[in-house]
């Protein structure tokens, strides 16, 4: 998009961009998301960035009526495969907060300087003005929805001293942390009961039935459920996190472009990892409008198109347990489960179980789960947000007992790729990049 299009998007209040790119006026210092309901700014007075962290980077401030940290991420990091979309699923995922720009470095096969250099230069932010981003829009979100210390929030959202965190909130949202708490009044929620409330927002038409339909039907006891009537269920599982673990709730029923979610944690640095991970199962990060135009253009999946548009790839919300589960099918893991899974330190409905690590499967009987499970505990085999999707394929087609399709099924489902056609699946080079969702909406017809 160029500027011109990006200022009609303005313009029209266009929600298809919010999460694709930002717009900041100079003239109040203020910056939003294009569906942005405020009166229009004169072109003269508009700057766009990619990302939020650049326009905070250049001292604007989040808008207090569209919320512009409260978007979709932009679909863009879902299909690129190079190191910035890399990065930014690991920064996303919260790499940076728990091992630093050197970790995600490492992790990417680059040196710090030049993972600076190449985010700074498409994004108009660093890693670390990316991460503290993050770091606000969790720390508002504990601010608004519990009741917690503020000390303990600035040390849970990431912050590494109380001072920076009240620096860093003043800068973005130009109001202290206890002014932003004000503002929640009464829909501030204490550390138990419901949990921790959340809105995770996605653009355009969702396909929510057939998501719940797909894990209603994939759901492994003690680990997961789907409780309630179709159009009104709740979905529920447990998360094993880097620090902890939870338990999250998600519903069905939608209000609005967001859904209604709600996370229990151990551990409450781990809420940005959770928030992530949710986003990445349902695939709330999508971009709908050109899956559905792209694909809708084939006449053999027009009648599938407009009959669920919107329609999502789901992901994982763990990695290595989806490879695990992909390989053995649901039975065997609801066997995995029983015999090796963790027990969760506070139980809630039929989920009493964490899925088993790959360190836990290492001595299985099943030569090929065994081989799996030692690849990914010794690091053979790397499935993370930040994994090179090709490399990891390579990796698991070398396994003993893997074949082509079940490779390709993990890398659909565990890395998030949206472009995989498994072998013996109908195959279009005219579906690219969304073959994932061609063969979601031929597998659901």
């Amino acid at each position: 998009m160029d500027e011109k299009t990006r200022y009609e998007a303005v313009s029209s209040r266009d929600a298809r961009f919010d999460g694709e790119f930002f717009f900041a006026v100079r003239t109040t210092g203020i910056y939003c998301r294009p569906s942005c309901p405020a009166v229009t700014p004169k072109r003269q007075n508009v700057s766009f960035y990619p990302t939020a962290a650049a326009a905070q980077h250049y001292g604007f401030r989040a808008c207090r009526r569209c919320r512009p940290d409260a978007v979709p991420g932009s679909a863009e990091w879902n299909v690129r495969a190079d190191a910035v979309g890399r990065a930014v699923r690991m920064i996303g995922d919260g790499v940076v907060d728990r091992e630093g720009v050197p970790g995600l470095a490492g992790r990417l096969g680059y040196s710090a300087r030049q993972v600076q250099r190449q985010l700074t230069a498409e994004l108009g932010a660093g890693p670390l003005a990316l991460a503290r981003a993050q770091r606000a829009h969790t720390a508002r979100v504990l601010l608004q929805t519990t009741t917690l210390p503020v000390t303990e929030i600035a040390f849970a959202s990431g912050f590494a001293s109380v001072r920076q965190f009240n620096g860093t909130i003043r800068e973005i949202y130009a109001r202290t942390p206890s002014e932003l708490r004000k503002e929640a009044g009464t829909r501030a929620a204490g550390r138990s009961g419901t949990g921790i409330p959340l809105r995770l927002a996605y653009r355009g038409p969702y396909a929510v039935r057939e998501v719940f339909d797909l894990l209603a039907s994939e759901a492994v006891p003690y680990v997961e459920e789907v409780t309630g009537d179709p159009g009104a269920r709740t979905y529920r599982r447990t998360l094993r996190l880097p620090h902890g673990s939870g338990i999250v709730a998600v519903d069905e029923h939608s209000t609005g472009s967001w859904l209604e979610a709600r996370i229990h944690l151990t551990d409450l640095r781990d809420l940005t990892t959770a928030v992530q991970r949710l986003r990445r199962l349902f695939d709330l990060d999508a971009d709908p409008y050109a899956v559905d135009e792209r694909l809708g253009a084939d006449p053999r999946l027009a009648p599938q198109v407009a009959a669920r548009p919107g329609l999502r790839s789901p992901g994982a919300a763990d990695p290595e347990e989806c490879a695990v589960r992909t390989l053995v099918g649901p039975t065997r893991a609801a066997e995995l489960v029983e015999v090796h899974g963790e027990a969760v330190a506070a139980p809630c409905c039929g989920l009493t179980r964490l899925f088993p690590e790959p360190a836990a499967l290492v001595d299985h009987e099943n030569p090929a789960l065994r081989a799996l499970a030692r690849a990914l505990a010794d690091g053979v085999v790397r499935l993370d947000p930040g994994a090179d999707r090709d490399e990891a394929e390579r990796a698991v087609r070398a396994l003993p007992g893997m074949d082509a399709r079940t490779a390709a099924l993990i890398r659909m489902r565990a890395l998030g790729d949206p472009d995989v056609a498994p072998a013996g699946e109908p195959d279009d080079e005219a579906w690219r990049p969304w073959r994932s969702y061609a063969l979601r909406h031929l597998w659901t017809a």
